[in-house]
C-alpha cells in the first residue's frame, strides 16, 4: 500500500513535468534565465540520471553507480525535444521497474547512497522529494517561457 502510494506520487510528478514540456516549445527547452541556472532540458537530464543511478539495483548496490558521470548532467546537450523525452523516459523506466519489484516489507531494509545507509522509506522519501523539486522548476521554467498562453496544470486562478 506505500509503495503504490508512493509509485502514485511519482507519476503525478513525472505527468505534471510532461505537460510542461509539452506546451514548451523545442527551441526553449535551453533556454536559461540567469548565467547559473539549468535549463529544462538539464533539469530533464538530471532527473534521468538521478532516477537511473539510485533504482538500478536499488537494494543491492549503492545508490550513487560509478558508471554515473553527474556533471555531464549539467552540460547543456541541445538535443531534439523526441531525444529529451527518450533520455527522460530512460530513467522513469528505471524507477517504476525498481518500485515494481518492491513491496511494503522492503521498506524497513537498509540501502546506501553514497555510502550512506538509509532505509530504503528513507532513500523512496528522499527521491521522491528530490524529483519533485525539479519538477516543480521544469513547470515554473515553462511557465515563464509560454507565458499567456500557458494551460494551467491544475484548478486555474479564479476557475
Amino acid at each position: 500500500m506505500i509503495i503504490s502510494s508512493i509509485k502514485s506520487e511519482y507519476l503525478r510528478y513525472k505527468n505534471l513535468a510532461e505537460r510542461a514540456i509539452e506546451q514548451t516549445p523545442e527551441k526553449e527547452l535551453y533556454k536559461l534565465f540567469g548565467e547559473d541556472n539549468n535549463s529544462i532540458s538539464v533539469i530533464v537530464s538530471h532527473i534521468s540520471g538521478n532516477l537511473k543511478s539510485r533504482f538500478t539495483d536499488f537494494l543491492t548496490s549503492d545508490g550513487e553507480k560509478e558508471w554515473r558521470k553527474r556533471d555531464t548532467e549539467f552540460e547543456e546537450k541541445h538535443l531534439s525535444k523526441e531525444e529529451l523525452i527518450n533520455i527522460w523516459n530512460e530513467g522513469w523506466s528505471v524507477l517504476l521497474n525498481s518500485l515494481a519489484e518492491l513491496n511494503d516489507d522492503d521498506l524497513n531494509k537498509t540501502v546506501t547512497i553514497r555510502e550512506k545507509e538509509l532505509t530504503a522509506a528513507e532513500a523512496l522519501h528522499r527521491s521522491l522529494a528530490h524529483t519533485s523539486y525539479h519538477v516543480g522548476q521544469i513547470v515554473l521554467i515553462a511557465r515563464m517561457i509560454v507565458g499567456k498562453d500557458w494551460k494551467s496544470l491544475s484548478i486555474p486562478k479564479r476557475k
